[in-house]
């Protein structure tokens, strides 16, 4: 893959087989997101996990003290009092069965995350192969199958991520942008390494974590020390 000269200029800046402190990886991958809009500083971590075995799948979701950056919008299915309930928290949209169609047959996916009250979810299983490839399915572990909208919501409009392992049994997340102070990003990396940390199977064997690269959307990116994790 060819990169353009701003990408090349910020991977000379520092050897990029260098495992640094998560401090300086920080302060690197800030300094090296040299585009045009704020980039979004993902973190990308290698775990030892097998998640083709249920008991080493690793999913949940963490509140990043401040935020990603990201204006979120929230979709609630809910039904009786609690879409009134979503409203006044800040849902930005709230259904039921109408909504089907809508997402189903006209392709409206104008939204970032999906919360479900639990007497939703056979309503919300029919959208299941929609849903579902694009990690939009409302789940328990991930805090979106709830009665308690009010708090799914102003948690996810607050920085609420969720991570879960993909194919290759690698979590993607974002910690925030480019714009963040440092100290900003290093609370919400903190934040999200002791949930990772503590989402560790117990049933697994050998290396847990085995690399963790701090990134912007269109820069090198930059080795962490897994050494204190």
């Amino acid at each position: 893959m060819k990169h353009g000269k701003k990408y090349s200029d910020a991977a000379k800046a520092f050897d990029r087989a260098t495992q640094f402190e998560p401090a300086e990886a920080i302060a690197l991958a800030k300094k090296s997101a040299v585009a045009k809009f704020d980039e979004t500083i993902e973190v990308h971590i290698r775990t030892g996990c097998d998640g083709r075995h249920a008991d080493q799948q690793i999913r949940g979701a963490v509140v990043l003290p401040n935020g990603t950056g990201k204006e979120v919008k929230v979709l609630v299915f809910a039904k009786g009092d609690k879409i009134a309930e979503a409203e006044a928290a800040g849902a930005d949209f709230v259904g039921g069965d109408e909504l089907i169609p809508k997402i189903q047959n006209d392709g409206w996916l104008d939204f970032d995350v999906v919360v479900a009250t639990p007497d939703m979810m056979g309503v919300v299983g029919r959208l299941g192969k929609v849903l579902g490839p694009k990690g939009l399915m409302p789940n328990p572990k991930a805090g979106t199958v709830t009665m308690d909208v009010t708090k799914a919501v102003k948690d996810i409009k607050a920085g609420k991520i969720e991570y879960r392992l993909d194919k290759s049994n690698i979590i993607h997340v974002p910690v925030g942008k480019a714009s963040f102070t440092e100290e900003q990003l290093q609370q919400n990396f903190d934040a999200l390494m002791d949930a990772i940390v503590k989402a560790k199977p117990s049933t697994l064997k050998g290396q847990y974590l085995r690399s963790i690269t701090l990134a912007p959307t269109m820069g090198p990116g930059v080795k962490v020390s897994v050494a204190k994790f």
